[in-house]
């Protein structure tokens, strides 16, 4: 809307400097057209040309500085800002004694020009400065808080805010990364996400319906236990149509996080260059590695394809085939772990009966 909005704002611009430039010609050469009607008019809609080249030239120019000022950081911008505003008071309290010089009228113009000059070199001495001693100014508007100061230095990045999407809500497994205090800075949920979570809970599927009252109830749940932290944001990208194409907006304008456990989505983002936390990526590189000779207690759940084999789970899925556990079916069993091996499907855990010897010499040790 901006973009069309340049355009046709530089394309009637051009057209009335064409439409009224022509009285700026010669007396003598408007005296020689037959028809100034339609020389008007000839002249205008060669304006409106050059004028659309100008638009889209503003308009590329504008998106440039937009896409710059969004990768700048905020403490960056604002030391920017105030060099520039001292640096232009500077220039006119320095150029005030100039105007009252008595100056001759032929050099009427010396005036504005050194103004000009002025202006320009005390500004850009002003963000100079600004970018030299700019953090030094920061630590001295709050000289308090030693995290502002390292902040301020730069030898500490400020804490990104870390944005949840919708299957991370269902799962509930954020609610846990919080409590046990894993997961630092603020949570925060955008209005879109909300939106999606009343659709799931009012949908006709029983499975949809059942998935949205549990991200509901989970999310009730985080703002009734961290209050400080749950932050509800109304932001919203009408011109986008997917929720997924929407966080990743998001996380670009704001910098932050995108907390997830869609694949798809992950790799979308990355490829958006957006900071990503994947809680099954989390899942994964938490899970215990087990050794061979390592012990474990496990219940033998089925008998395996091979005769006398028994099979059971570890409390993260992972499966454990047990030589000679077929007998032991139903009932716990003390097992040593002989190899493992990593599959396209997960990880499966090979193991033995653990003997009389091997037990009394683990409780020995």
């Amino acid at each position: 809307m901006v973009d069309a909005i340049i355009i046709i704002i530089c394309i009637i611009a051009a057209v009335n400097i064409g439409f009224d430039g022509l009285q700026l010609l010669p007396q003598d050469i408007l005296e020689g057209v037959s028809n100034i009607e339609a020389l008007r008019f000839v002249i205008a809609g060669f304006a409106a040309i050059i004028g659309l080249g100008v638009g889209v030239a503003v308009q590329t120019t504008y998106r440039r500085l937009e896409n710059q000022i969004r990768q700048t950081k905020i403490e960056v911008i604002i030391t920017r800002a105030i060099g520039l505003v001292m640096g232009l008071l500077v220039a006119n309290l320095t150029l005030a004694p100039v105007f009252l010089l008595p100056i001759p009228k032929e050099l009427s113009f010396f005036k504005p020009a050194f103004a000009v000059l002025g202006s320009v070199m005390f500004s850009y001495l002003g963000i100079s400065l600004a970018d030299t001693h700019g953090r030094t100014f920061l630590r001295l508007i709050n000289p308090n808080s030693i995290e502002s100061m390292l902040v301020a230095e730069g030898t500490l990045e400020a804490m990104p805010t870390k944005i949840l999407d919708t299957s991370c809500i269902i799962d509930g497994r954020v609610e846990e990364l919080l409590k046990t205090g894993f997961l630092e800075g603020q949570v925060l949920i955008p209005q879109f996400v909300l939106q999606e979570l009343q659709n799931l809970a009012d949908a006709s599927n029983s499975q949809k319906r059942i998935r949205g009252r549990r991200g509901l109830d989970i999310l009730n749940q985080m703002q009734e236990n961290y209050p400080d932290r749950i932050v509800i944001n109304k932001a919203d990208y009408e011109e986008i149509e997917t929720v997924d194409a929407k966080l990743v907006n998001l996380a670009q304008e704001i910098s932050g996080t995108l907390l997830t456990n869609d694949y798809n989505l992950s790799k979308v983002a990355n490829l958006q260059k957006v900071q990503i936390l994947n809680i099954n990526d989390l899942a994964r590189a938490l899970r215990p590695v087990y050794l061979p000779g390592d012990y474990l207690e496990l219940k033998i759940l089925k008998q395996g394809k091979e005769p006398e084999q028994g099979i059971g789970y570890l409390e993260d899925g992972t499966m454990v085939v047990v030589e000679e556990g077929s007998d032991s079916v139903g009932g716990e069993l003390q097992v040593v772990v002989t190899s493992s091996l990593q599959t396209s499907a997960g990880r499966m855990i090979f193991a033995k009966p653990q003997s009389e010897s091997e037990s009394y010499s683990n409780v020995v040790s």
